[in-house]
């Protein structure tokens, strides 16, 4: 009797707090693409054709916009700027995720208002957009495909991170990393008392996001922010074998942008590279692994490796 009473006990706390459980948030994998605004959308397609060797696509969600895939499942979304077009040129950034409806729906029981409805493409991808606590545009997206295979003749194939403007870390933080889930990777700066990049994997892969800081505490104040330097600031990273050969490439096949910069070795440990496109925003080449000790602060998670 005392073991049947044991029994059911030990199963109703059980019970109890399977229901009392926190819902799992569904996977957010990796960076989907980048979305930025161009003034001349054909000095724009030369770059991302010829200089990055991407392969131009119909853009599902804008008919005027154009999308440059790298891979099946990453691309850059170029779109036409509007007559009153700021200084900034991004429009939104894009990460995946496995279920985007059961993401919206875990973000919308969170309190989370500027939801976007469920978007789908003709070969069935599905999207949603909402904005973080500064105001960026960000769409979580569910790529149609399920394998990622490169575009043949691409500098690169994969994106490992985007990166844009931040003013308050503590308010990014809590959307990215205490609702979201980002992870802590690496964090730098030019001198010992600055904080100029804070970079942070998604929950269920290793690509990052990385904060630009701008502001107190940060290198960038907010009087040297003007179109050059969001160009900067606002940018997407390419993964890279080998640095020497893929400058090579861009060297031997006439491709370098009229605007580039580097090699150079980077705080982080990496060799990297700079490319710009016709509106300046910055296209970042970056080997997949540190070849020395980075500055300021040890990697807290594992480096993509491809």
């Amino acid at each position: 009797m005392i073991a049947r009473f044991l029994l059911a006990t030990a199963t109703a706390v059980t019970l109890l707090g399977a229901v009392n459980a926190p819902e799992a948030r569904p996977p957010i994998t990796g960076v989907s693409h980048l979305a930025v605004y161009a003034r001349d959308m054909s000095k724009a397609d030369q770059f991302y054709t010829h200089v990055l060797g991407a392969r131009k696509g119909s853009d599902p969600e804008n008919p005027d916009g154009v999308r440059y895939y790298l891979s099946d499942r990453q691309f850059v979304e170029v779109l036409p700027a509007g007559a009153r077009q700021g200084a900034s040129m991004l429009a939104h950034v894009a990460y995946t995720t496995s279920d985007a409806r059961a993401l919206r729906t875990w973000l919308q029981k969170r309190g989370v208002e500027k939801l976007g409805g469920i978007q789908r493409s003709p070969e069935g991808e599905l999207w949603f957009a909402t904005v973080d606590p500064e105001g960026n545009g960000v769409q979580f997206v569910q790529p149609a495909r399920g394998v990622d295979t490169p575009v043949p003749g691409a500098i690169s194939g994969r994106i490992i991170h985007v990166g844009y403007a931040v003013h308050d870390r503590a308010r990014q933080d809590g959307f990215y990393r205490q609702l979201l889930g980002f992870r802590p990777y690496w964090f730098g700066a030019f001198k010992p008392d600055k904080v100029d990049w804070v970079s942070q994997q998604t929950p269920d892969g290793r690509d990052w996001l990385e904060y630009m800081m701008v502001g107190a505490g940060s290198d960038v104040t907010d009087d040297k922010v003007d179109a050059r330097q969001l160009g900067v600031l606002n940018h997407l990273s390419l993964g890279v074998q080998n640095m020497q050969a893929a400058v090579t490439t861009l060297y031997r096949e006439d491709r370098l942008s009229a605007k580039h910069d580097g090699p150079q070795m980077g705080l982080d440990g990496k060799w990297q590279a700079n490319l710009y496109d016709p509106d300046g925003t910055r296209v970042e080449l970056m080997e997949f692994q540190p070849v020395m000790k980075p500055c300021c602060s040890p990697f807290t998670a594992d480096s993509p490796t491809r």
